[in-house]
């Protein structure tokens, strides 16, 4: 999630430096083809591209619209997380007592580090990318993979679970949904041993159940890619309409020259270049917006924050197991945070 108010020009152009050369490109051939070799019949009516313009715009604004849902939708899921976590600490804190203090201290804190082993499980799991994931151009891909924040090791998960549970967890094919299945099993026990009563052990079992239900809302999301027939030919209908722009902003400007000097016509024809590629550049770039809100978990500039949440709920638990020393909040990276 990129936290800085405004996007800067350098961020930018690591996106757009391809587009915007090749649009420059573009638009000057075809001005040299128009201008210089006189083929003054390659101009079409603006008309009909503006109509073309309008209808574009309009699909793109339905795109990120929905594309944009996603990712709310991802937010307040791991906004659930967070809500829910908190109450199952409460809910330790509140429910297991034993006589031994230690003991007591002991089941908490394996109860409440295995909360955090999930956490960090769910998120490294949601991270690994699918093959329909967008892929960006080598400068952006760099800085993501200099940031390290796709296809994390589970050894997050290393010294919160026992060793012998975390071998077993390395196994699995969904490590998260078996450390919520081992939290259910060691409620199972506590009952057993009487150390808490049957309506505790049904409300632990609730919001566990309800980590359940988060996690897989976020699997529904990862594992579900937004329809192709609205981001394949989002793109396609944009370039066609870029594509076609340079050809109608000649007629404009041809239009717009009559009664001029001959110098100022050399000038005013000249604009389309530019004006080209500045309208080819904002409808590429709606379209792109779109694109990278399609998938919110894999660690990209606009996706959720889910390290910054993860560490954030960890630091919130500790500190209601009144321990010392907890971790440091997670800090941006060039205005980034994951």
């Amino acid at each position: 999630m990129y936290i800085k108010r405004n996007i800067g020009w350098g961020l930018i152009l690591k996106y757009a430096w391809k587009n915007l050369i090749f649009f420059t490109l573009y638009a000057g051939c075809i001005f040299f083809v128009y201008y210089f070799l006189d083929l003054r019949f390659i101009n079409i009516p603006f008309q009909p591209l503006s109509v073309i313009g309008i209808a574009v715009a309009f699909y793109i604004g339905f795109k990120n619209s929905q594309s944009y849902d996603r990712f709310w939708e991802g937010r307040k899921i791991w906004g659930g997380i967070v809500n829910y976590s908190r109450t199952w600490t409460l809910q330790i804190l509140s429910f297991v007592h034993v006589e031994d203090p230690k003991e007591a201290a002991s089941l908490r804190k394996e109860l409440v580090y295995r909360h955090i082993a999930w956490l960090n499980a769910l998120r490294i799991q949601l991270r690994q990318p699918k093959s329909w994931a967008i892929k960006e151009n080598h400068m952006v891909e760099k800085l993501f993979d200099r940031h390290g924040e796709r296809n994390v090791s589970c050894q997050q998960a290393l010294g919160l679970v026992s060793d012998q549970e975390f071998k077993d967890l390395e196994k699995r094919v969904n490590p998260a949904t078996h450390l919520i299945k081992n939290q259910g099993l060691k409620v199972s026990e506590l009952r057993r041993a009487q150390i808490i009563d049957g309506f505790q052990e049904d409300q632990l079992q609730s919001t566990l159940e309800e980590f359940y239900n988060l996690q897989g809302k976020c699997e529904r999301i990862k594992n579900t890619p937004f329809p192709r027939q609205y981001g394949y030919f989002a793109k396609v209908f944009t370039w066609i309409f870029v594509l076609l722009l340079p050809f109608g902003m000649l007629d404009v400007f041809e239009d717009g020259m009559t009664n001029m000097p001959k110098k100022i016509q050399e000038i005013y024809i000249f604009l389309m270049i530019p004006f080209s590629v500045l309208i080819s550049w904002i409808f590429v770039t709606m379209d792109s917006i779109g694109d990278n809100s399609e998938d919110p978990f894999e660690g990209r500039l606009n996706d959720v924050p889910m390290t910054a949440l993860c560490k954030t709920i960890e630091i919130d638990l500790r500190d209601m197991l009144d321990e010392d020393n907890l971790p440091e909040p997670e800090q941006p990276k060039d205005n980034i945070l994951y």
